[in-house]
């Protein structure tokens, strides 16, 4: 589901009536009391703005996960992460494709299961600097200022921040942290900070206009939990295993549906991996790294 960053941004989740011949376009759960029809799955994909950008960037996915699951899928639009969180908890909603931060407060809010992950390459942390400011590693940030993206961002600020405390640093008492979101780059070049905590791709997308040589990396960080598809509490166990089953049999030509959508082009020479709720717990590691031990709660609500 992350994305730039899964958490980070104010998340719409969208939904639309499936019908056998195609796409329909709708707001209502297809059942006003919440039930779901025999073979069908609501689900919801967090950090999609529009039901014609859901459309575009799933419904290729869709029409593949249909044809090989023997399942329909509904889409129901809601207002965002917390509506989504809300909608998962009242049984209005099956399944819900998230990122990893996100998951930890739907996780506590609603009880919901991990059913399969999409691991991204090269799904990790970096810091860097510019290569004048004589910083060769993260204990010299001491003192010094650092930008990373937007706030609960699993790569570009809760990554970073885990960076700092395993390096002996507290972030926002040891180093001070801004938050400014897609200006990361330019604050470093502006010198307005010492340095830039941020997901690796995005650093290799501001090498690529930039130049490399002018910038040094500190450290890099581990691969980061995987983006996951999550279900309701309460959903049948035969349905849980047949969109694992689904999903596990046919995940090259599933992938390349996804990558159809011009957004999910971060889910490239991505795999599916099976993961359990304490896979999740570096996550809450981080949380903590940034001085949250609330996990019911969205960094930035």
């Amino acid at each position: 589901m992350s994305v730039r960053g899964w958490i980070a941004r104010a998340s719409i989740v969208l939904t639309a009536a499936a019908v056998s011949t195609g796409l329909t376009a709708g707001c209502g759960t297809g059942d006003p009391a919440g039930e779901t029809r025999p073979g069908t799955v609501r689900l919801a994909v967090t950090d999609l703005q529009g039901l014609e950008e859901l459309q575009r960037e799933f419904g290729a996915f869709k029409t593949e996960f249909e044809k090989h699951s023997g399942l329909q899928v509904e889409f129901f639009a809601v207002s965002d992460r917390t509506a989504a969180a809300a909608a998962l908890q009242a049984g209005r909603v099956d399944v819900v494709f998230t990122g990893p931060a996100e998951y930890v407060v739907i996780h506590d809010r609603t009880g919901a299961e991990p059913i399969v992950a999409i691991e991204r390459d090269g799904y990790h942390s970096t810091i860097y600097t510019r290569a004048d400011t004589g910083i060769t590693n993260l204990e010299q940030l001491r003192g010094k200022k650092i930008a990373m993206s937007d706030v609960g961002s699993t790569s570009g600020h809760l990554g970073p921040s885990q960076m700092l405390v395993d390096a002996g640093l507290t972030p926002g008492s040891d180093v001070e942290v801004l938050t400014v979101g897609d200006t990361v780059h330019e604050a470093l070049r502006r010198g307005d900070v010492d340095a830039v905590g941020i997901g690796h791709h995005d650093y290799e997308e501001f090498m690529a206009t930039d130049d490399p040589d002018r910038y040094r990396i500190l450290a890099e960080g581990p691969i980061l939990p995987p983006d996951l598809l999550i279900a309701r509490p309460g959903l049948d166990e035969q349905t849980v295993a047949t969109i694992r089953q689904t999903l596990t049999d046919h995940f090259d030509v599933l992938l390349a549906a996804m990558l159809e959508g011009k957004d999910n082009a971060k889910y490239e020479n991505a795999k599916l991996v099976n993961v359990t709720d304490a896979d999740y717990d570096t996550v809450r590691s981080m949380y903590r790294a940034v001085g949250v031990d609330d996990f019911s709660r969205f960094l930035g609500d």
